[in-house]
């Protein structure tokens, strides 16, 4: 069963949708990337609702969290999560792509609300380093189409690969997505530096990778193990950035036996 929620942290609303667990269940704060409303990832949530309680977050300025004039910078959308935390029993997080981010950044900024990490397939570019592989327009061009109202075939050439569910819930929330909040969310990954916030993590943490990908590349990999070896390292094979719209199987394999004990 899942229901949606809002709750006042870090100074704005924050809405989340709930997917409950079995009794007594570990609880797991998902923090989407960059233009995924919490609502997109529900067929997932559904499925790590089978061992955790699952809180996914409308990450501020997408969904039905607050939006407008408001700091979108990584360090807000941390704070975010840390405040979102204090109000769970110490959750997991697993954050994808900017959400990887959020929590490792989140971790550095205060690592005590968290059990552990789940960073799956977090951008590895930042200052000095190769672009994000994904270009502006795709966003840019993606959200205007949808502020003004398309269908889900215009929708699917942005999304080739996804099934009609998938494309059809992207064609209706990805309006939702501040076109500033995007913007700064883009340009931070090529100029905060997450890299020096890694060998911060002393809890648990598991990076997933998209096998299928070049988000996170052999020598990003190499650098992680080198930054901080107590970071476990799993690869979803023939898996794009968006793991489990591509792999989703070969996506719950790689997380849902992960463990803070």
């Amino acid at each position: 069963m899942s229901f949606g929620y809002n709750i006042h942290a870090n100074g704005i609303r924050q809405h989340l949708i709930r997917w409950d667990g079995p009794e007594g269940a570990p609880q797991l704060l998902l923090i989407p990337g960059i233009t995924s409303p919490a609502i997109t990832w529900g067929f997932v949530a559904e499925r790590l609702a089978q061992r955790f309680e699952v809180h996914v977050l409308d990450v501020r300025g997408r969904g039905l969290s607050e939006t407008g004039d408001l700091d979108y910078t990584l360090d807000a959308l941390a704070d975010d999560a840390i405040a979102v935390a204090r109000t769970l029993r110490q959750p997991t997080t697993l954050g994808h792509s900017m959400g990887a981010r959020i929590a490792i950044r989140a971790n550095a900024r205060d690592p005590e609300p968290f059990a552990g990490h789940i960073l799956v397939d977090p951008p590895m570019s930042g200052p000095g380093r190769r672009a994000y592989p994904s270009k502006w327009p795709w966003y840019s061009d993606s959200i205007q189409m949808a502020a003004r109202g398309c269908s889900v075939e215009e929708m699917r050439a942005f999304c080739p690969t996804w099934s009609d569910e998938q494309v059809a819930l992207r064609a209706e929330w990805l309006h939702t997505c501040h076109w500033g909040a995007i913007r700064i969310a883009f340009d931070g990954f090529h100029t905060d530096d997450i890299h020096q916030d890694l060998p911060k993590i002393d809890k648990p943490a598991r990076l997933v990778i998209a096998g299928g990908a070049t988000v996170v590349d052999e020598a990003d990999q190499a650098e992680v193990a080198q930054l901080n070896p107590k970071i476990e390292q799993r690869i979803v094979p023939d898996a794009g950035h968006m793991i489990p719209w591509d792999n989703l199987e070969g996506f719950l394999e790689a997380v849902m036996d992960f463990d803070v004990q």
